[in-house]
């Protein structure tokens, strides 16, 4: 259990989640912070965006996490809130890999404090598999763990509402989704997706779990010159010199840190140890 003076022990935070995202993310700040996470009974965060696309997402993950967390704390009365976003994909650096992005915000209004922490993880079931009634779909069903994770069923062409259904984890209901997409589709075709809803989802919900533990991290670390918790990384400064003519790369010097509440930052040299940058990095060297 945290210590009893730090700023968030004992207080109560609110995360914005119709998905049961509590579970994953109160452990880790009660045990570091000693902060109490709960969620709003009967919010509504659909309206701010579906990842099955009937509702797009307006804006930016940071902008629409904030937003969502704002409106779990107007509901519950709060001043502390949470909420999290996360976008499925190609791998920003591996493009040829699926990957997650989740993004994790704190909001404390009373201090005008927002601290966010992302995680890009390889550890994904995200796929999809366009599929006609009655044909084999074994191979993709074990690939993405079901029915422990869910699906969701579109048609393959055409208005994707037209028979939508999410939170499939029962063999026959599948099969009677397919059926039902299919014919509803213009191509006679159904789109088997994976429920990436965190409550059908058990990885992503390990994947919060980790990223909850940065976050607890964050907060435990107060400012060294006004106090607010939530001191650390918010950049970082490129031009590690080449080891063979000393001309600056894109490779990070330091990483910047800075305070959420105050002015406050500071540099510290990468953590690895790192002080001249490979040829194969540097511009003139490897052009």
């Amino acid at each position: 259990m945290a210590e009893s003076r730090h700023p968030y022990a004992a207080r109560t935070a609110v995360i914005a989640t119709m998905h049961r995202k509590e579970e994953a993310v109160a452990p880790a700040l009660m045990s570091t912070l000693g902060l109490i996470v709960t969620s709003a009974p009967g919010l509504d965060t659909d309206q701010l965006g579906t990842f099955s696309g009937e509702i797009p997402r307006d804006g930016a993950m940071l902008d629409v996490a904030l937003r969502k967390a704002r409106l779990g704390m107007s509901a519950a009365g709060v001043p502390l809130g949470l909420a999290s976003e996360g976008s499925f994909g190609p791998h920003p650096a591996i493009p040829y890999i699926p990957a997650g992005m989740e993004l994790l915000v704190f909001v404390n209004e009373e201090r005008g404090i927002v601290v966010a922490e992302s995680l890009i993880t390889e550890k994904t079931n995200y796929d999809h598999l366009v599929i006609s009634p009655g044909e084999a779909s074994d191979a993709f069903l074990q690939k993405i763990g079901f029915p422990t994770h869910g699906l969701i069923v579109r048609p393959n062409e055409g208005e994707v509402a037209s028979a939508l259904a999410k939170g499939i984890v029962d063999p026959d209901r599948l099969r009677r989704a397919i059926e039902t997409a299919a014919a509803a589709s213009s191509d006679g075709r159904a789109r088997m997706e994976t429920d990436m809803r965190a409550h059908f989802n058990p990885t992503r919900m390990r994947s919060l779990a980790i990223l909850a533990e940065r976050l607890a991290q964050r907060l435990a670390r107060q400012c060294p010159a006004c106090g607010a918790p939530g001191f650390g990384r918010t950049g970082s400064r490129a031009g590690l010199l080449c080891e063979t003519c000393g001309t600056p790369t894109e490779l990070v010097v330091a990483e910047i840190l800075g305070c959420p509440a105050c002015d406050y930052t500071e540099e510290r040299l990468r953590g690895d140890g790192l002080q001249r940058a490979p040829a194969q990095h540097c511009p003139l060297c490897n052009p």
